[in-house]
């Protein structure tokens, strides 16, 4: 199975920690040139210093936050000017706070639509004639399995989640006659930053230990544990190297069989 990117430009985002640092280590290790984009520049050079590095791998980093969506579409334009074009996108940011949806503020629907939808949606106009001159490219979305399922106390992220997987089925349809898939990768429970501050949240709501709370959330799982990010990141590997190419406006769960629905 040709699961190789050699010498193809990936931009991956939110990737100094958890998933995102696993995507782009997984996809460096396949031979991509990538670049890596997220708010803190010390971070990042630390982070592309550990990627894998052959022949022609010159890995580069983005400092931007991608809540400035003005800002964003000014920086990936240059770096897109002077790196080349980019083969594989792969969007990916932490979710909003916890939190039950109706008490949220329209502030927060506001700031996670832009930090998700809207800054997808200025990388995409950025990379996009790149990929259609080259009839080529993949777009990869990493969201949540709460767009088969909603999640309880997460609202914000239900919600804004779900847009995002809408957005990329529409992207499917119109950009598949150019050999661009857009795809959707849906993690389950997850070892990151963000599934630490859930188990934190749900152990204070249920007045029990982290641990307690950990154990009550793998229970619901069929394996029984949670993700490493390296196994979502190889989910993402698939669908951006040949094999994935007949693959096109799915969304893949990597949840240890968690959702309940198919």
């Amino acid at each position: 199975m040709d699961i190789r990117i050699t010498g193809q430009h990936v931009l991956v985002c939110g990737s100094t920690q958890g998933i995102g640092l696993a995507v782009a280590h997984e996809l460096a290790s396949l031979g991509a040139r990538v670049s890596l984009l997220a708010r803190d520049a010390g971070r990042l050079e630390k982070a592309a210093h550990g990627l894998p590095r052959g022949p022609g791998q010159d890995h580069a980093t983005l400092a931007v936050d991608m809540a400035d969506t003005i800002a964003l579409a000014a920086a990936i334009t240059q770096h897109v000017e002077k790196h080349g074009p980019v083969q594989v996108l792969v969007n990916n940011t932490g979710g909003p706070p916890p939190g039950p949806a109706h008490l949220a503020e329209v502030d927060a629907f506001e700031e996670a639509f832009r930090l998700h939808l809207l800054a997808n949606q200025t990388l995409v106009k950025a990379v996009l004639p790149g990929m259609q001159a080259a009839g080529h490219g993949r777009i990869i979305n990493i969201i949540s399995t709460s767009v088969k399922q909603p999640l309880p106390n997460l609202g914000v992220s239900n919600t804004i989640r779900g847009a995002v997987a809408n957005w990329a089925k529409t992207l499917a349809n119109e950009l598949g006659p150019h050999g661009i898939t857009v795809n959707n990768v849906l993690p389950g429970a997850t070892g990151t930053e963000r599934l630490a501050a859930i188990i934190r949240n749900k152990a204070a709501k249920l007045g029990i230990s982290e641990e307690e709370a950990a154990e009550h959330m793998k229970a619901e799982i069929p394996l029984r544990r949670f993700a490493k990010p390296e196994e979502v990141a190889q989910a993402v590997a698939f669908l951006a190297g040949p094999a994935g190419s007949y693959i096109n406006g799915i969304n893949l769960p990597v949840d240890g069989g968690r959702t309940a629905c198919l």
